[in-house]
């Protein structure tokens, strides 16, 4: 069941991208896959097509109807947005923060911090006071 506070966001977030429910065209097919006999009787799976786009989505994630019909626009809301904002979408926003946190370090970024922690090791030593000097 999706909670109220997340209804009411993806409302307001379908009002700032200018989709309203009059302009979408909703189908419920059936699912396939696991779910054994809910899946099989009873429609679960939500085809949404925005007229105005015509970008269509097509959500079978739960087993439950109301969950799909959320995801459905949660997805839409995602496309419509790449479209509109290109790379300044909180989609593109999100990949380019993964893609920049699985690249890998180039061999001079590597020895600059290798050389960094060596410095800060060096000062740290230099503090130490050796105790065998008091006796």
């Amino acid at each position: 069941m999706i909670s109220e506070t997340k209804r009411k966001s993806i409302e307001e977030r379908m009002q700032r991208l200018q989709i309203f429910e009059r302009d979408l065209e909703e189908h419920f097919i059936r699912s396939g896959g696991a779910g054994g006999q809910n899946v099989n009787k009873v429609s679960t799976c939500v085809y949404l097509k925005h007229l105005p786009s015509s970008l269509e989505v097509k959500c079978q994630k739960t087993r439950s109807q109301v969950d799909n019909r959320y995801f459905a626009r949660v997805i839409l809301c995602d496309k419509l947005d790449q479209r509109i904002h290109g790379a300044k979408s909180e989609m593109e926003r999100e990949r380019y923060r993964i893609q920049k946190q699985k690249k890998k370090r180039s061999r001079r970024a590597k020895q600059k911090m290798t050389q960094e922690k060596r410095d800060q090791s060096a000062k740290k030593s230099a503090r130490k006071v050796d105790h065998r000097d008091w006796d």
